[in-house]
Parts: structure tokens; C-alpha cells; sequence
């Protein structure tokens, strides 16, 4: 399978597209060809600092507990925490079962 585009519609504020639009102009490239170059880079910079698509993989364990800890401190929930996730996950399909 050849190489196959897909459209990423990107809605911003008129003073920005404006800016995007002169900033392109000045530099002699296409609007599309700025924001291409400019998401490669940012994506190359991110991959090289070790990110991925996985959001769990952002954040270290460590800097996680921390977290729960700073925000917990010694509390501890009363419950099985899978029984609260699934308790919301029925509840967010019956409400998505209204949307179809």
C-alpha cells in the first residue's frame, strides 16, 4: 500500500491563522508545507525525548505516586476501585446508548 494522505481539519482563532499565513508567506512555503514541517519536528523532538502515543508512558510511576500521595496523603478510598470503574463505565454507555 502506497503512502496515503489523511485530512486533519484544524480549527484555530483568526489572529493566529493570520499569523500562521504571514509567517508561511515570508518564509516562501505553503501554509500546509509550514505546519507539516512544524509537526514533524515538534514529533521528532517528542519521540527523541522517549514519548509515544501511549499516555501512560509520559509519566513515570514515581512522578504518579507522588501525585496520589500529594493529593491522598494517607486516605485511602473505601471500595474496590475496579468495581467504581466498571459502576461508570455502564453508566457512560447507557448514556453514549441515547446518542445513536
Amino acid at each position: 500500500m502506497e503512502n496515503e494522505n489523511v485530512r486533519v481539519v484544524l480549527d484555530m482563532d483568526r489572529e493566529a491563522a493570520r499569523r500562521l499565513a504571514a509567517v508561511a508567506d515570508f518564509k516562501g512555503i505553503s501554509v500546509r508545507k509550514y505546519c507539516l514541517t512544524a509537526i514533524d519536528k515538534e514529533l521528532s523532538r517528542d519521540e527523541a525525548d522517549g514519548l509515544d502515543d501511549r499516555p501512560a508512558r509520559r509519566f513515570s510511576f514515581a512522578k504518579l505516586e507522588a501525585s496520589r500521595d500529594k493529593i491522598l496523603g494517607d486516605r485511602v478510598f473505601p471500595g474496590n476501585s475496579v468495581d467504581l470503574l466498571r459502576e461508570a463505565r455502564e453508566i457512560r454507555e447507557e448514556q453514549m446508548d441515547g446518542w445513536a
